[in-house]
């Protein structure tokens, strides 16, 4: 078992004004030959979006595109005909497939929308376009991993066309749990809090890639939310 430790300061970043964005891998203008994905995962976007503001419709194709809400509303609409908003614990999950427009809104007058965005490369290209969000408490994640977005057949997930999962879960300070891989990748990324595993402390935005995954003790610091990625690399 290898990883690499990903810092939040090492991250891509671009300042629009209306948008501040942190990149985990190689994105827009942030060029970096060595942070072009892990496996399938090829976007990890942390944005904050100022009110009234947000992206025009646009253009994707032949792409699993999730949108994890952790703070206001994002109001999605696209040429499926999928128009509504997305608030914080709930999560969007879009198939681009073979093309799909669509744009991405705050339509709050005086909260910032802060969301990630994930890639993820499908299996195939050129499927049927599709759409779906779900809604999740946030009790549902306290002291578990629970799977949101999953191509490996977890109840309850969104539909992922890819070998791959995306899990959330909460963890307070002192607790302590192994992580056990379901695929050969496996990528954790700290959104709040302190962790140590393998030897290494994690903090807030930082990220941890593993190669050829074993089962890893995770002891939690401080109170902690995570992503934890399942991910089958080549």
């Amino acid at each position: 078992m290898h990883y690499t430790i990903q810092r939040s300061d090492e991250r891509g970043s671009a300042e629009h004004g209306w948008l501040q964005s942190r990149f985990s891998f190689s994105f827009a203008e942030y060029r970096n030959l060595e942070r072009m994905g892990f496996g399938p995962l090829r976007v990890i976007n942390d944005d904050t979006i100022a009110p009234e503001s947000g992206f025009g419709m646009h253009p994707h194709r032949d792409m699993e595109i999730i949108t994890i809400v952790t703070q206001g509303s994002v109001e999605h609409e696209d040429s499926m005909g999928h128009h509504g908003t997305t608030s914080a614990w709930e999560v969007q999950c879009m198939s681009a497939g073979s093309g799909v427009m669509h744009s991405e809104f705050n339509p709050s007058d005086s909260v910032p929308l802060q969301l990630f965005q994930i890639w993820i490369h499908p299996r195939e290209k050129n499927i049927t376009p599709a759409y779906a969000q779900k809604r999740y408490g946030a009790d549902m994640f306290e002291g578990n991993f629970l799977p949101i977005a999953s191509g490996l057949g977890s109840p309850g997930a969104l539909h992922i066309h890819q070998d791959a999962e995306i899990c959330r879960g909460r963890f307070g300070t002192g607790e302590s749990l192994s992580l056990l891989p379901k695929c050969n990748g496996l990528y954790l990324f700290v959104i709040d809090g302190s962790i140590k595993l393998e030897g290494e402390t994690l903090g807030a935005r930082d990220a941890i890639a593993f190669t050829d995954a074993q089962e890893i003790q995770l002891n939690i610091l401080e109170a902690s939310d995570l992503l934890l990625f399942h991910l089958r690399l080549a």
